[in-house]
């Protein structure tokens, strides 16, 4: 038997229409067919649970904090596909604090709900321009970035009206400032009839109690605000390796459990560098001051810790560092990390790499990288490295976002019993700062200290 289906005489085709049509021809089995023959999308079976109130929510703003694996990306990702289709007026806006981060982040994560609810047919995802069009009526998705402030204030829709924003990893941003901008730019009136509303949502890992955030959200809660902290236990699809990875976190780090697993907000408290600043600079400029110097340093990650490249100036008279270049991604091989260095162009740098790998660092060698070297690790040398890195005013370009989250929240261990600080520094948000001691190794070694 032939389904026929009669296009609909409006020159606009309903989305409820292209969306039961998709069902019903391509998923027949994942949907179900009522008595008065239309095609129902079992959204709490492809969603999950845990984010009821999240989905229904109609307020003025969203924040959701919430503990790795928690799947608040995936929820927020499907509600922004579904809802786009379910109002053929709206129109979204997704925002990270650099450009660059969106590609691997909310981009993927959009382009994974639109095959999730299966309507591939039915969305036009470019990457170049980064871009999602609905095909049925030309709403569009965009994606900015806050390093291009006059993009983020000048964009103009073509159909219907901006309504939706959603900012990832929303503790990137530092400034109040900066979000009020934002918030400004969701404005002007919706579609009279549509049903739309005016709608910012935010995403975070809960790092640092004193950001922003807690205080103008969580704080001082309001009738137009909605507030979720969420953790793992909501995500019912993690398998039993999932698990074990927050269970021993539980058992050896419980104070990273509280903030990593439980979604709580993290207490930071004895940061170990104070001497830092989040400027914008030109590499260009900093790059001909007479005498400076560029550093890289390696520090290899795991199955979930990240693979972490930092790049750096360094000026001896003016006690300087600039931060101005970062790679960190969890899971990499050798091949990928020697791929991901080639096509930020530091190929042929030199580079210092974490010495517990040495099979990693003789076979990026023979990928290419034929100026990385080990470290000279020995007694003392983190905090050896800690005290040469102090003396420095370290600035950092706001692009180095994951540079900035870990240098914000390194802080020196606590004595459990006696309350008091220790002189070692937490083993966590380390991975750029391990980093960062191995690429300035040869000049501290010279003038402060040795490794041997």
């Amino acid at each position: 038997m032939t389904l026929k289906i009669k296009t609909p005489q409006k020159q606009r085709i309903s989305s409820q229409y292209i969306f039961d049509y998709q069902k019903r021809i391509l998923f027949p089995a994942q949907y179900t067919l009522t008595s008065s023959g239309k095609v129902e999308v079992k959204l709490p079976e492809v969603v999950g649970k845990g984010y009821g109130t999240f989905w229904r929510w109609k307020g003025r703003y969203r924040v959701v904090k919430g503990s790795r694996a928690s799947k608040k990306s995936k929820t927020t990702a499907l509600w922004f596909i579904t809802n786009m289709m379910k109002y053929p007026d709206a129109n979204a806006l997704i925002i990270r604090k650099t450009f660059r981060t969106l590609k691997d982040s909310c981009f993927t994560e959009l382009r994974w709900a639109i095959h999730r609810l299966g309507v591939d047919a039915f969305w036009d995802v470019k990457e170049s321009p980064l871009e999602m069009t609905y095909k049925p009526t030309g709403q569009k998705i965009y994606f900015r970035g806050l390093d291009d402030p006059l993009k983020v204030t000048s964009i103009t829709v073509e159909t219907g009206c901006l309504c939706w924003m959603w900012i990832e990893e929303a503790y990137e941003i530092s400034s109040e400032d900066d979000f009020n901008m934002l918030d400004e730019s969701i404005r002007g009136a919706v579609p009279e009839g549509s049903g739309l509303f005016k709608q910012i949502t935010l995403t975070l890992n809960p790092w640092n109690e004193h950001h922003w955030i807690k205080k103008r959200f969580f704080d001082t809660p309001d009738s137009e605000t909605l507030t979720l902290t969420t953790n793992y236990m909501c995500n019912e699809w993690l398998d039993a390796a999932d698990l074990k990875v927050f269970d021993t976190m539980k058992k050896q780090n419980p104070r990273r459990y509280k903030v990593a697993g439980l979604g709580d907000w993290g207490i930071v408290d004895g940061l170990v560098y104070e001497n830092w600043e989040e400027k914008l600079f030109s590499v260009e400029e900093v790059k001909a001051i007479q005498g400076v110097k560029t550093v890289f340093g390696l520090d290899f990650g795991y199955t979930n810790d990240p693979s972490a490249l930092f790049c750096g100036f360094i000026d001896q008279a003016s006690k300087t560092i600039w931060v101005f270049d970062e790679m960190y991604k969890p899971g990499m091989s050798n091949e990928a990390i020697a791929a991901e260095i080639t096509r930020m162009g530091y190929l042929k740098e030199k580079i210092t790499a974490d010495c517990s790998e040495p099979k990693s660092i003789d076979r990026l060698r023979e990928l290419g990288l034929k100026g990385i070297r080990k470290a000279r690790k020995g007694k003392d040398s983190i905090n050896n490295g800690i005290d040469f890195l102090q003396d420095y005013h370290i600035i950092i370009h706001p692009r180095c976002v994951n540079f900035l989250t870990e240098i914000g929240n390194y802080q020196w261990d606590t004595d459990n019993k006696t309350g008091k600080k220790l002189n070692v520094p937490v083993d966590d948000f380390n991975h750029l700062m391990d980093a960062m001691r191995y690429a300035v190794e040869d000049i501290a070694k010279g003038d402060v200290f040795s490794f041997e």
